[in-house]
């Protein structure tokens, strides 16, 4: 037995036999109900952060809690270890990016046990082992087979210091420059991959079964950006059709000019001789520019004009078309009808190159003779139709209904639906990531690699110096095999897939990552699935919280899943800033690193200040003396936990206040921790740990409600602090593991206060407080209140208008 508190000792020796029993390694049991934890799987980039644990230690305490409240809980751990990082440093140090990805795992693992977090480690699942890779190539088949895959031309940015290709990650600053060198970057148009993320837009917009936060479900929504108008046909004057998508096809009439993005097919073929100078240099320029940056409300808008004219189908006119990079060929066809009277965007546009402004929608109130718009009139709902031939007159509120139906009638336009989301690019030309798993055979085309074949094994002697393609082009012994079907001379794709791929299926890997046969046993996924609980950070709203729905989405096609969503409910925790309150990072040199933290106050402690320092969902900067409150609070659990404790006499009022505050601490901890408030569960242990040193000092409550408030105590830290507890809970000759033990209970009339103080507000502002009877009913506090003299005094013998009482502990009156 440990007489004083030595956090290493403590911890040192229940991880061990935490290993050695088993303690955390879960399996289907149909006889109890199953709840499966997840907290995003981090990137081994060598060093576990303070915001590793921010974002697991809350995680594990919760599902900690979820087993002592009678669930069967599953949380496993692994790693998203293929990417960009890797091979950076195998550039820079001359390492291979296995040996790099695989020593740092090694060491996070370490690190990662050093947390005491229940992680399921028989479930370990690896992005970068082929035993892992091999299910995800034999997704990107499945995927195929669906027509959920496709190749085709698309523009990347490419470092040409480097010589590499880019991804959007990689390229940083207002500048676009390559975060590797700093040199700028540019466009570069290359053959990949894509997945059809689009064929399910309508599907990632239903969030009616999974109970995430308003914020993603609107960051969500906003990315797939759904629109509702028509398509409609311009031609060049030379017949060439351009097709536009608008949101207002009641504003047809007043479409004055068309604009192209700098990178449009067409911008080649119409740009006359007299323009093609500025067009060039223009085109040029706009590649240099991010799709956000362009995109961005407040930059002023430019363009250049082709020299080229369109005629509007509506009605005959010649208008000219311009290049301007507001607009984005990843939006829609790349073209839009610009309507300066009633778009404030293209009013802008159309006021500083002096383009013609016609006025189609009547704001009311407005008369003709008023002169030129001053501002745009955008309205969906109010004004009438002018200048638009049979429509005049027209209310806005019904006309985009009419002349859609009128431009289908003529065979012009067609109602349609149009998405802001665009399909995932998955090709990435480098060498660490999972390689895709297709042959290029000259007769035959694209082939899937056979499945007996996989996984296509990423080859270990590979010459890293960039040359603006994948490394694996320049390995002959990979690049060179045989077509699957004629057996003929053939070439594998180069391309890895992106990273995303990798973490969109990590979950279903979990339940069983050492079977060959399957991605997972389907028994374990009939149990286990969906995700009970996800935890992680905001920034991936729009990039892996969608792709892993679309995923699972695709999985259900492919008949190995029947759910429609992988995580049924989605926590959002805040972020650890450095003491600067700026976010860490190495460069700014105000990174705090846990491995020392644990060193000097034990992992108990850093996670109850983690959990204590901040609310979950907001973050905030460290601060080291923050600290010593949780450590002062283990201390004092290692007290009052090895504290023989005997009364010297004994007191009903103590008992009474003890058991009331235990019994207060027990509800409030409970209701907390369902809902991720972790900060004031701590607190509220704080103040049992107060009442029960209260009782130490005064030795005046009978054993049993020491006995009871000691152990309620442990049982409501254990999630918290699991090593101190497992110590404490097994020093005072209870069973193993704390762990293991019920969620204690509350009795309401244990915890109800005999007193309260009752607030008395007369026209909102505090006359009287009244120590009165709890739990009295309202007419009864009406009547105290009234019967005040401080109130009586106020009210100056004159009835009072109302009288209202608030949570029956507040009674506002008014005069």
């Amino acid at each position: 037995m440990m007489s004083d508190y030595k956090p290493n000792d403590v911890e040192a020796k229940w991880q061990k036999q935490w290993e050695e029993t088993a303690l955390y390694r879960q399996v289907i049991d149909k006889s109890m109900p199953k709840h499966y934890a997840l907290t995003m799987l981090p990137y081994p980039s060598g060093d576990l952060h303070i915001g590793h644990w921010y974002a697991m230690t809350p995680s594990d305490a919760r599902a900690r809690f979820m087993r002592m409240r009678g669930y069967n809980v599953l949380f496993p751990m692994g790693f998203d270890a293929f990417g960009l990082p890797a091979e950076n440093a195998a550039i820079k140090n001359n390492v291979h990016p296995a040996k790099w990805t695989f020593a740092n795992i090694e060491r996070m693992r370490g690190q990662l046990r050093s947390m005491g977090a229940m992680f399921d480690w028989e479930r370990e699942a690896v992005s970068a082992d082929p035993d892992y890779y091999r299910w995800t190539q034999w997704f990107f088949k499945k995927l195929m087979e669906l027509n959920l895959a496709y190749r085709k031309m698309s523009a990347v940015d490419f470092c040409p210091n480097c010589n590499t290709t880019l991804a959007r990650e990689q390229v940083w600053g207002e500048d676009r420059h390559c975060e590797r060198c700093g040199t700028p970057v540019i466009k570069k148009d290359l053959e990949q991959w894509f997945f059809k993320t689009t064929d399910y837009a309508e599907e990632l917009l239903d969030f009616s079964q999974i109970e995430w936060p308003e914020r993603v479900k609107v960051m969500q929504t906003n990315w797939i950006g759904r629109s509702t108008g028509a398509d409609v046909t311009f031609h060049t004057e030379q017949g060439d059709p351009i097709e536009i998508f608008t949101t207002r096809p009641d504003t047809l009439w007043g479409a004055t000019f068309m604009v192209l993005a700098p990178e449009h097919p067409l911008v080649a073929k119409i740009t006359t001789d007299e323009q093609l100078a500025a067009v060039t240099e223009y085109r040029d320029n706009a590649q240099k520019l991010t799709d956000i940056d362009r995109e961005t409300a407040d930059r002023e808008k430019t363009g250049v004009f082709t020299g080229a004219y369109a005629i509007n189908p509506v009605n005959e006119a010649r208008i000219p078309i311009w290049i301007a990079d507001y607009v984005l060929m990843t939006y829609g066809s790349g073209a839009i009808m610009a309507v300066p009277a009633h778009d404030e965007r293209d009013f802008e546009f159309a006021t500083k190159y002096g383009l013609e402004i016609i006025e189609v929608i009547r704001m009311p109130g407005r008369e003709e003779s008023d002169g030129p718009l001053e501002a745009a009139y955008t309205s969906k709902y109010e004004g009438h139709l002018v200048n638009s031939g049979a429509f005049d007159g027209t209310a806005v509120a019904e006309a985009v209904e009419k002349v859609t139906a009128w431009l289908e009638e003529k065979g012009i336009g067609k109602e349609a639906i149009n998405y802001r989301l665009r399909d995932w690019l998955i090709s990435r030309q480098r060498y660490w990531g999972a390689p895709i798993p297709v042959i290029y055979c000259p007769d035959h085309g694209a082939v899937p690699v056979p499945d007996e074949e996989l996984p296509v094994m990423l080859p270990e002697d590979v010459e890293f110096m960039p040359t603006g393609e994948s490394p694996l082009k320049l390995h002959e012994g990979f690049l060179h095999t045989n077509c699957p079907i004629c057996d003929k001379p053939s070439l594998r794709e180069t391309d890895t897939m992106d990273t995303f791929m990798c973490s969109s299926w990590y979950q279903y890997r979990y339940l069983s990552p050492h079977d060959g046969e399957h991605p997972f046993d389907p028994e374990e996924g009939a149990y286990w699935l969906p995700v009970d609980q996800y935890t992680g950070g905001i920034e991936h709203a729009t990039m892996h919280l969608i792709y892993t729905r679309f995923f699972t989405k695709a999985m259900r096609e492919m008949g190995l899943v029947t759910i429609d969503e992988p995580m049924t409910a989605l926590y959002n925790q805040g972020m650890v800033l450095g003491e600067d309150g700026e976010k860490m990072s190495k460069s700014r040199g105000n990174v705090v690193a846990p491995d020392e933290l644990v060193d000097k106050f034990g992992a108990d402690t850093v996670r109850a200040y983690l959990m204590f320092f901040a609310k979950w969902n907001q973050g905030g900067p460290w601060n080291y003396d923050g600290i010593k409150g949780p450590e002062r609070l283990l201390n004092d659990v290692w007290d009052v936990g090895t504290h023989e404790y005997a009364p010297s006499s004994e007191a009903a009022g103590a008992n009474r206040n003890l058991r009331r505050k235990t019994h207060q601490v027990i509800r409030k901890v409970t209701q907390d921790l369902e809902g991720f408030s972790f900060n004031t569960a701590v607190a509220a242990i704080m103040e049992l740990r107060n009442s029960i040193l209260d009782a130490k000092k005064g030795a005046n409550v009978s054993t049993a409600v020491w006995n009871e408030a000691v152990a309620s105590l442990l049982l409501v830290l254990a999630p918290i602090a699991p090593h101190i507890t497992e110590e404490l809970w097994a020093q005072r000759g209870r069973e193993y593991s704390i762990h293991q033990q019920p969620w204690p209970t509350w009795d309401e009339e244990a915890a109800k206060e005999d007193s309260i103080t009752l607030v008395v507000q007369i026209n909102g502002k505090v006359r009287d407080k009244i120590e009165t009877e709890a739990g009295q009913d309202d007419e009864t506090l009406k009547e105290i209140a009234l019967a005040s003299e401080k109130v009586q005094g106020w009210l100056e013998g004159n009835p009072p208008r109302k009288v209202i009482v608030v949570k029956g502990r507040l009674v506002n009156i008014v005069k």
